[in-house]
């Protein structure tokens, strides 16, 4: 008990960043953010939420702003460009030592990063992530979804080598100093950014990388079909191999080839070679 006592003490010291992608979820985005605000209360009091709008194609991101909450930041941009975009836009508005992100849609349960946070500070990690394999998760999935998380599990294990089971779920948490280091090097925007940045932050001595269990549960069943699921597989495949031939052959994500943060208007993360 005063163990945990004394963590729980440690993190209301810390500064956590959450970051939100969004995309299209008017009707349900204040909902989702108010209970993420709920739970990230309960967890600690020195947090922000920087909620990204992928594409302002609706009015998700006026809904946000709605919210008037001082510890929620919105921002948006016109055109969409992808989760890993989008992600990436948040972390640059970042202000907390630690940065998580959480996909919108409540698929993922968010009580869920508490537990994240805990093994972080536990094991002393460099990143947190959440894992559909552990064995203490709860995971309602579609086969056609399971089949694609299978083989790409597979192919990223024979490409990276990576100790960890699982890449893709969309909670993970990151201490500020590895995201400074690894995050002016990424250049995926859509389906491999979870292992872009899990890859090149490995190759770059940040090898502490913990798993904790979820709670998931798939509602968007209406976004799969044959044609989707295939573009997706092709997509995911293609982001992925681009990645290794960087990483193993180029050895772009070097240290030699550090890069430092240039920002345009619409932050589109372009980079000089430092």
């Amino acid at each position: 008990m005063l163990k945990a006592r004394k963590q729980t003490s440690n993190r209301q010291n810390v500064y956590i960043s959450l970051i939100v992608p969004a995309y299209q979820q008017e009707k349900t985005i204040q909902k989702d953010i108010r209970y993420i605000k709920e739970v990230i209360e309960k967890i600690t009091k020195n947090y922000e939420i920087v909620v990204v709008v992928d594409g302002t194609l609706d009015k998700t991101l006026q809904k946000v702003k709605a919210i008037h909450s001082p510890k929620i930041k919105a921002y948006g941009y016109p055109t969409n460009h992808g989760k890993g975009y989008a992600v990436r836009y948040g972390m640059a508005k970042a202000r907390g030592q630690v940065i998580a992100f959480l996909d919108a849609g409540m698929d993922l349960d968010p009580k869920g990063l508490e537990l994240l946070l805990t093994i972080l500070e536990a094991a002393k990690a460099d990143i947190v992530i959440g894992s559909k394999l552990h064995p203490k998760s709860r995971v309602y999935y579609p086969m056609q979804r399971k089949i694609l998380s299978w083989g790409y599990r597979s192919v990223v294990k024979m490409l990276f080598g990576l100790s960890i089971s699982d890449t893709q779920v969309g909670l993970k948490v990151f201490r500020r100093k590895v995201l400074e280091d690894v995050l002016p090097r990424l250049l995926v925007k859509r389906y491999a950014f979870d292992i872009e940045i899990l890859a090149v932050a490995h190759h770059l001595g940040y090898k502490k990388i913990k798993e904790a269990p979820i709670v998931l549960n798939f509602t968007n069943w209406s976004s799969i079909t044959s044609v989707n699921f295939l573009q997706a597989i092709f997509r995911m495949l293609w982001d992925t191999a681009a990645v290794y031939y960087r990483l193993r052959i180029l050895h772009y994500y070097d240290n030699k080839s550090k890069r430092k943060w240039v920002y345009d208007p619409e932050l589109n993360f372009r980079v000089n070679v430092g």
